[in-house]
């Protein structure tokens, strides 16, 4: 079998030979593994099940001075620090008197979607994804703040509709423009939780989020696009919908936020969604044992993986504080016979 059969049987929910799985890490862990081998070797051995491209800029951005940059909406940001943080959002109050929303062209770039194209034909046996960055409710807050943002859902309905209305029209042609690249999926990120559950309230969620979500991935499902969605934090609350809207793949599934035990998550909506992710990143990868490791990633194919519905992850990739010995315990174990 081909990767890309093997990830597609995985989201059509069959039983696979073996598990897919991505294995994204920070450049520092990459560093301090070149450094363990003594050599760049390794990575060969982590296979390219899922390959990325893409043709639209989300991230637009120009630099203002020392570790500051502009974004496309006009938030000024601070880079310079970890992590990377909003310092003066574009609209300091919940009105649009005197602002003008992006064109969509302004993100969009030919000669990343000629490289995507190499991409795709270079990588037919691997399963292609076209990422598209930050979705709906993290444009919000980029426009208003965090904190006003979470304010306006509340106290200002109206604009907060307004605001993810315009986004929404913005984030149809970012897909128009992309559905024509040869991918499998197209990839957004949008945090809808913290650790707690949704982070505006399900309700709210609901009203604001959910039926323009369920635009986008009409349209991709349109244009013959399977839907990957990355949220961090817990939505088991609101599973059910996002379900019925589309999603076919959940990526992230943050363990150590409430209600997303993996586990239960499989046995309630298994046949229904595919997981991405599942080890977690918060607790085990930097506080376990290379053993304890090993065998959450052996439970994790076996239970998570049986009758399809899995992509094996970190859910977040690995980071800095990651010790080399679990570092080395997770490419073994990912790479290593099932």
């Amino acid at each position: 079998m081909e990767l890309r059969d093997i990830v597609l049987d995985q989201i059509r929910h069959r039983q696979t030979p073996v598990v897919p799985y991505s294995l994204p890490m920070d450049e520092e862990v990459q560093h301090k593994l070149d450094a363990h081998y003594g050599d760049r070797d390794w990575r060969a051995r982590i296979k390219p099940y899922i390959v990325y491209c893409g043709a639209v800029d989300t991230d637009w951005q120009e630099p203002i001075g020392p570790g500051k940059v502009r974004d496309a909406y006009g938030g000024t940001w601070r880079t310079d620090q970890r992590p990377w943080h909003l310092e003066t959002p574009p609209l300091a109050e919940p009105s649009f008197d005197g602002y003008e929303f992006p064109r969509p062209e302004k993100f969009f770039r030919p000669d990343w979607k000629a490289k995507a194209a190499e991409t795709c034909a270079a990588n037919k046996g691997s399963f292609l994804v076209a990422n598209l960055g930050w979705g709906l409710f993290e444009r919000s807050w980029n426009l208003r703040g965090y904190e006003n943002a979470l304010v306006d859902a509340l106290a200002e309905p109206e604009f907060y509709e307004e605001m993810l209305e315009q986004l929404m029209r913005l984030y149809l042609e970012f897909v128009r423009y992309t559905v024509d690249l040869p991918v499998d999926a197209i990839l957004f990120g949008d945090d809808w939780g913290d650790q707690r559950g949704v982070t505006i309230g399900a309700e709210r969620w609901r009203r604001f989020i959910k039926p323009r979500w369920a635009r986008i991935y009409a349209d991709m499902h349109r244009a013959g696009k399977l839907v990957m969605h990355h949220s961090c934090g817990s939505v088991a609350e609101i599973l059910p919908d996002i379900i019925e809207i589309g999603m076919d793949v959940l990526e992230s599934c943050q363990p150590e936020a409430a209600g997303m035990n993996p586990y239960e998550l499989k046995r309630r909506w298994g046949d229904k969604i595919t997981f991405w992710g599942c080890l977690g990143s918060q607790g085990l990868i930097p506080h376990g044992t290379p053993d304890q490791l090993r065998a959450e990633v052996h439970r994790l194919r076996r239970d998570m993986g049986r009758g399809g519905g899995f992509i094996l992850a970190p859910a977040k990739p690995l980071q800095p504080e990651t010790p080399v010995a679990n570092a080395l315990a997770i490419l073994d174990a990912f790479t290593g016979p099932t």
